[in-house]
């Protein structure tokens, strides 16, 4: 009866861990990682973006971000069944209701001094991203991903209080990475390497900044593209808080 008994404590001990390890700084938060063009520069088709898609993915819910609560799609149209860059939108304002605590907005394209490539014809335009995001997630914290040439151009119109926002480039430079052969553009590869040591948003945007510098540095890339992160106030004091799941940990994910 000692023996048996004692079991049923160690049991419970490990439900109790593992129940405790399931819980995550982001339950509540909706997220989106949309690959929003699949051509290189020359309108050729290649894998990058949809490589980026996948894997970080995987790797933000490795991180703590909740798969139900997640919409991860490709605005391609050569597919089985396509997703049109507003049903992606759509897509993520539905998640953001149903988990109304934060959101995540990861878009990886090409980009221009106009806006985003999104899907095979349009163009997202600051002006046009701004009310979006206003209208899905109000006032809750929010942290916003824009991997594309230019990107910094969504920087001015998109910072507040409860934003962090994180371009690839500046408002006037190209990024790189989107030749044929590119497994994933430059910067979010570098989030992806971030991603296995960061403890939250602030150093994973310090450690991805300093990954894209060495790599154009070392690749002789110029102008540089220069990341662009702007960070609201209240957010300088909540990320901090909101920490990222180790990697060692993939329990929930």
């Amino acid at each position: 009866m000692v023996r048996f008994t004692a079991a049923l404590a160690v049991l419970g001990l490990m439900v109790l861990g593992c129940a405790a390890q399931a819980q995550s700084r982001f339950d509540g938060w909706a997220s989106a990682v949309i690959a929003a063009d699949w051509r290189d520069s020359d309108g050729r088709p290649i894998a990058a973006f949809d490589n980026a898609r996948r894997d970080l993915t995987t790797a933000f819910q490795r991180a703590g971000f909740d798969p139900d609560a997640m919409i991860s799609v490709s605005l391609r149209p050569d597919v089985a069944n396509p997703v049109e860059a507003e049903d992606s939108l759509r897509r993520f304002a539905e998640a953001a209701a149903q988990a109304p605590r934060g959101c995540l907005f990861y878009v990886t394209s090409h980009g221009s001094p106009e806006g985003l490539v999104f899907g095979p014809e349009a163009t997202l335009e600051p002006e046009r991203l701004i009310p979006v995001l206003r209208r899905i997630c109000g006032d809750r914290p929010t942290v916003i991903v824009l991997s594309a040439c230019f990107s910094g151009v969504f920087v001015d119109g998109l910072k507040g209080p409860n934003r962090m926002v994180m371009t690839a480039a500046r408002r006037d430079r190209s990024s790189f990475g989107c030749a044929a052969d590119a497994l994933y553009p430059y910067f979010d590869e570098c989030v992806l390497d971030g991603l296995k040591t960061a403890p939250d948003f602030i150093a994973l945007s310090r450690a991805t900044t300093a990954c894209v510098a060495a790599r154009e540095q070392a690749e002789n890339l110029t102008p540089a593209s220069e990341p662009q992160t702007a960070i609201g106030a209240n957010m300088q004091l909540l990320l901090p808080t909101l920490r990222f799941r180790s990697s060692g940990d993939t329990s929930g994910s």
